[in-house]
């Protein structure tokens, strides 16, 4: 039986950039041998209206996983809703995310990874 979905704040404690990559790329991992079919990741949306840096460099690192296959699907908050095919199939991959309360919540402070 696969674990729950683990969430994951990237901005607890208020880290550097690297460090929260870091601890990123060290759940990832963790999650990969755990067996955990997804995360949930909050990393903020940049308040100040540049973007959060967090933020920004973890999509980035995320879109490369995916386009290396190391993920099999990212999920930006904003875009999670049942209107959209990716979400459909991330629900496919994991029920329980149809229970998240960011669900069509246009929250562009998260991310969803299903690994």
């Amino acid at each position: 039986m696969a674990l729950s979905v683990k969430e994951l704040n990237l901005e607890q404690g208020m880290p550097t950039v690297d460090a929260a990559m870091g601890w990123l790329e060290a759940e990832l991992a963790a999650a990969r041998k755990m067996g955990r079919p997804a995360l949930k990741l909050i990393h903020g949306y940049g308040s100040s209206g540049r973007g959060g840096k967090i933020r920004t460099a973890c999509r980035k690192y995320l879109r490369q996983q995916a386009e290396s296959g190391r993920v099999r699907l990212v999920i930006a908050g904003e875009n999670f809703s049942i209107f959209s095919e990716e979400t459909r199939q991330s629900f496919r991959l994991c029920g329980e995310l149809r229970q998240d309360r960011d669900l069509d919540g246009e929250n562009r402070g998260v991310t969803f990874v299903l690994l």
